[in-house]
């Protein structure tokens, strides 16, 4: 039995070598470099040819990864996506490889009969098997492999070539990240810029209350001048008018029926004296609370979607609702218990979405099909009639590719804007999460800038906030002194009109009203002694001054008992962004040319072609 367990773990073996690599995707998959294939090249990295072969490979494995990870089938725009991610993950694999030789990194016979006896791969370390008392068993291991080399050589031949591509990877790896280290300094360092906290008091003043619009002079010269300093600022990005009609991918009236139908089912079931807990753990698609047999709570009215609530707040206790449907799908909850006075309940839910069923996704699909034959070979008016839809018209903008009903249309900005051939005007069937769409190109206009009489009002009103905050900081330099002398707060704020708030205790890292998030008053608080005034700083259009009323330094002996986890931590972050930083110069020192589109253009034309029939 343990023979076949392993030998069904092989195939799982030679796919997993995320190891030597901290988790970089560029590392997960070992493969081989050198060569070419019978399928082609798609490029070239250096010197080296990108087979077609290995492309479609990694372009597989993501695919499937991704696919395993959502519910809904992969989009076309996804599609696309994941063709990048491979291309990008193909050139990275060489790029390693070619280093891997330029170093001249090998691996011996005995440093992989090492690995093999105390290194197991992932797969087997994690196998039940292996394991006891929950933990990987080593001597358990070691005593199967002695048996294993025995009985099964192909078993020890596709592990040895798991070593062979991975330990000089590990090599590698360890050249790349040799000298990192974490003393105990900065890691304190780093934990009290986490975790130390203020309170303050903050005097918040309007400039435009302080400071009026006569006061203020901006001059036609340095509304040009800033026009020219940020002439970016008013680029507006090329442009298309399109007409476009769309299929939308929401699930229709018949799988809305269909899944309220099964959520009476399961409702029926559960009144029969079923398993409330399992039923959720087997049913519900509300993935965090059906593994806590469908508990949720304790929550409160506002926490719930409307429908919820209302039921949530009305229902008997221990009684199972009929069906509620919100946007999330049918809600089957159980009211555990309810608290009036405080407003919360406790209850269970089994949440079952809305998706569209096999067979109105293949009408759907097949609807799609229908609708790119004919709206290519027929005006767009007609194929609206054809199919009962509206032919739409919208603009595609190349930074902001929005169209109503579609929502987000980058296959189609794609096209408009990179890939359409000239003379094109009516684009291939396009697909996003929420639709099916096809666009007819009526209008174009290229990137262009605003010109200063276009932007001079807008220009004027930033420079005059601007003039204003710098006259309100002069103003409140005195007042900070004002406040260092005795005065208090709240006199200072009768006498100029500001707002006296006070805030905290919050960390660095925290939202601050007043102050906003990881902003200059958030550093001046933090940067400024206790007891002390700081400012005048600019935030939010205001002028403020604080007074550090309290500063809580962290605790040090909370610091000692997790020391080595935030090692762990931030030492794996740095190998991170070292690998990262280290891949990145390889790609820019080294020639790449992305053959992708030529190559399955070609591939395209040669299907159109006519074939020869085969002679008998």
């Amino acid at each position: 039995m343990l023979m076949r367990q392993m030998r069904q773990n092989t195939k799982i073996i030679m796919l997993v070598t995320a190891i030597a690599f901290v988790a970089l995707m560029v590392f997960e998959w070992g493969m081989d470099m050198s060569g070419q294939t019978a399928g082609g090249d798609l490029g070239r990295v250096g010197r080296t040819a990108v087979p077609v072969q290995q492309y479609q490979t990694v372009y597989r494995n993501l695919y499937n990864q991704i696919q395993e990870s959502q519910n809904q089938p992969i989009s076309s725009q996804q599609d696309r996506e994941i063709e990048d991610m491979a291309w990008d993950e193909v050139v990275n694999q060489i790029l390693i490889q070619q280093e891997l030789n330029r170093r001249g990194i090998r691996v011996s016979d005995e440093e992989i009969r090492q690995a093999a006896r105390f290194s197991p791969p992932p797969a087997l370390a994690s196998d039940p098997a292996f394991q006891t008392n929950g933990q990987f068993d080593l001597e358990r291991y070691q005593q199967w492999l002695s048996q294993t080399s025995q009985t099964d050589p192909r078993f020890l031949q596709e592990l040895e070539m798991y070593y062979r591509d991975i330990l000089p990877r590990e090599k590698l790896a360890r050249q790349v990240m040799a000298g990192i280290y974490v003393s105990d300094r900065e890691l304190w360092e780093r934990w009290r810029q986490e975790h130390e906290q203020v309170e303050v008091t903050i005097l918040a003043i309007d400039p435009d209350g302080l400071v009026s619009d006569s006061e203020v002079e901006v001059t036609r010269g340095e509304i040009e001048r800033y026009y020219e300093e940020n002439r970016e600022e008013f680029r507006v990005p090329a442009r298309a008018t399109v007409r476009y009609l769309y299929l939308d991918q929401a699930p229709a009236e018949a799988d809305s029926i269909a899944a309220r139908e099964r959520a009476e089912q399961i409702r029926a079931e559960i009144l029969d004296e079923g398993d409330f807990a399992e039923i959720a753990l087997r049913e519900s698609v509300d993935q965090e609370s059906s593994l806590d047999g469908g508990e949720i709570g304790p929550v409160s009215r506002d926490d719930l979607p409307p429908p919820v609530a209302e039921a949530a707040f009305t229902l008997p206790l221990g009684s199972v609702s009929e069906p509620i449907e919100t946007e999330q799908g049918y809600h089957l909850i159980e009211v555990l218990t309810r608290d009036e006075d405080e407003g919360v309940v406790e209850l269970r839910q089994v949440l079952l979405p809305i998706s569209r069923s096999s067979t109105s996704e293949i009408r759907l699909l097949t609807r799609a099909d229908s609708l790119e034959t004919i709206a290519t070979e027929q005006p767009l008016e007609d194929a609206a009639e054809f199919f009962g839809l509206t032919v739409m018209e919208g603009e595609i903008s190349q930074d902001f590719p929005i169209l109503a009903g579609v929502g987000f249309a980058e296959e189609g900005r794609a096209w408009i804007f990179e890939e359409r051939e000239s003379g094109e005007s009516v684009s291939p069937l396009f697909e996003n999460p929420d639709a099916f769409y096809i666009l007819e190109v009526l209008r174009e206009y290229p990137a262009a800038y605003l010109g200063v009489d276009d932007v001079a009002e807008e220009i004027e009103a930033t420079l005059r906030a601007r003039y204003k905050i710098e006259q309100a900081s002069e103003q409140a330099r005195e007042w900070a002194s004002e406040l260092r002398s005795g005065a208090s707060f709240e006199e200072l704020a009768e006498t100029v009109g500001g707002e006296v708030q006070s805030a905290g205790p919050f960390t660095r890292g925290e939202f601050v009203p007043g102050l906003g998030q990881s902003s200059t008053a958030i550093g001046t608080a933090f940067g400024t002694a206790e007891g002390s005034i700081g400012g005048p700083i600019a935030s939010d259009n205001r002028v403020v001054l604080l007074r550090v009323d309290r500063r809580i330094e962290p605790d040090r002996e909370e610091w000692e008992t997790q020391k080595e986890i935030q090692r762990a931590q931030v030492t794996g972050q740095i190998q991170q962004d070292r690998l990262e930083k280290w891949i990145e110069g390889l790609r820019e020192t080294t020639r790449i040319v992305d053959g992708r589109a030529e190559y399955f253009r070609a591939l395209d034309e040669q299907e159109d072609q006519p074939q020869i029939p085969l002679a008998f």
